[in-house]
């Protein structure tokens, strides 16, 4: 039988025998949100605890900050609020989570990303933002007919003005905040524009991420109602089809290949957009911000509100639960052998065509939640996005290159602006 040791290299070892980093994604009202939006593949993780409100209890909430700081072994502990909405448990709740990381924090820095969907931040929420120098990921998909598509809210109306007038209170109170885009099939032959709308949003960081959903529908009189709204789950599951707000992988390449064209020309250097950088990087054999693009994972797992620990955001199902903060050590379970062995599955699990394909270097395999394609040898996880990758990669490369040129003699990339 293949035991972990079998599967780590040189570089897997030293990370894993380094000091203990790690970033947790904090859930405290786990799926709960006032939007309702199609391809939330959130919303349906009540489920697991048997549909009932979700609230992470003030106990609860500081035996949290204190195991997470005492288990990071680096001298800058992030804190990470998701949703759902975080926003749904109230101002006060972040008041007191400050207090607990003040109180614990011994000489460590403390830092807050929250990710919102901005429709509840009012000028007390920002001014608190500001005070305490949170950075926010406002949710924004594009200009309304994009963005409204598939982001409402429970009652069916459009999210998009109440997002903008959110995004207005933070600026006004000048809070650093990036802009986190879904690239969906209302988003399709829209790259530029997308692109355009967002820039004018007062931030210079983009981050889009593809949506590929597979879902069961409800059945009504023994059929599936089409009207109702579907259940996202794993691929695999009986009768699970693809969403139709999924994007196509030609539709993927597309968007992104249009926005790099204009980019490369006009905003090196000025607006930073995780594809772009994350392809950078590994030109330049240096560790990618963003997980999907580098060669394992397993260092950002999920605590839902009850305390209970997934390997990752995108893979709350009961078989990826490791343990819970409240009863299991930190440390352990994040160097544990399920934990570690999802990590290097990322490479392990790779089928020869990725492995000898040109691009691996550069994507290596996409995140697993997309791995569910087959190859035409008939191997298994294939990412469903693959075309599309390589089409930007292609349009990329020599302008990647060139930049990577750049930095080598200490030179800043947006050079390459006055060769275009």
């Amino acid at each position: 039988m293949r035991t972990i040791k079998d599967t780590l290299t040189l570089e897997d070892a030293q990370r894993l025998t380094g000091p203990l980093a790690f970033n947790l994604m904090l859930k405290p009202a786990g799926s709960l949100c006032n939007l309702d939006c199609a391809y939330c593949y959130y919303l349906d993780k009540s489920g697991i605890y048997g549909g009932r409100e979700p609230r992470m209890s003030i106990e609860e909430l500081e035996k949290y900050v204190r195991t997470y700081i005492q288990a990071c072994e680096l001298p800058e502990v992030t804190f990470n609020w998701h949703g759902g909405e975080p926003l749904v448990l109230g101002l006060d709740f972040y008041r007191r989570a400050v207090e607990f990381q003040q109180k614990y924090k011994g000489n460590k820095k403390i830092k807050n990303t929250l990710q919102t969907n901005a429709t509840l931040v009012n000028g007390e929420w920002a001014d608190f933002f500001a005070q305490h120098a949170f950075l926010l990921g406002v949710s924004m998909d594009g200009p309304p007919e994009v963005h409204d598509r598939y982001r409402k809210d429970r009652g069916g109306a459009p999210s998009s003005e109440r997002v903008l007038e959110g995004i207005s209170k933070l600026h006004q109170a000048g809070v650093e905040y990036n802009i986190m885009a879904t690239i969906n099939s209302a988003s399709e032959g829209k790259g530029l524009q997308v692109y355009q709308y967002l820039k004018g949003l007062g931030s210079a960081f983009i981050q889009f991420s593809p949506v590929v959903e597979h879902v069961v529908w409800p059945l009504r009189g023994g059929k599936p109602d089409k009207q109702a709204r579907p259940h996202i789950v794993d691929p695999s599951e009986p009768d699970a089809v693809l969403a139709p707000w999924s994007v196509s992988p030609v539709g993927f390449g597309r968007f992104i290949c249009d926005i790099f064209d204009y980019w490369v020309r006009y905003d090196v250097g000025r607006v930073f957009v995780n594809f772009f950088d994350c392809t950078l990087a590994n030109w330049c054999g240096v560790q990618p911000g963003t997980c999907s693009f580098a060669e394992t994972c397993g260092g950002n797992a999920v605590v839902e509100h009850n305390g209970d620990v997934y390997s990752c955001d995108h893979f709350v199902y009961p078989k990826y639960l490791i343990g819970n903060i409240y009863r299991d050590s930190l440390e352990a379970m994040m160097s544990s052998p399920a934990q570690v062995s999802f990590g290097i599955d990322k490479r392990n699990k790779l089928p020869r065509k990725c492995l000898r394909c040109e691009y691996w270097p550069l994507c290596h395999g996409g995140c697993p939640k997309h791995r569910f394609n087959v190859t035409d040898t008939g191997q298994t996880g294939l990412n469903a996005l693959c075309e599309g990758y390589r089409m930007f990669f292609a349009r990329s490369s020599s302008a990647m290159q060139k930049m990577k040129g750049f930095l080598l003699d200490g030179k800043a990339p947006a050079l390459i602006m006055m060769q275009k």
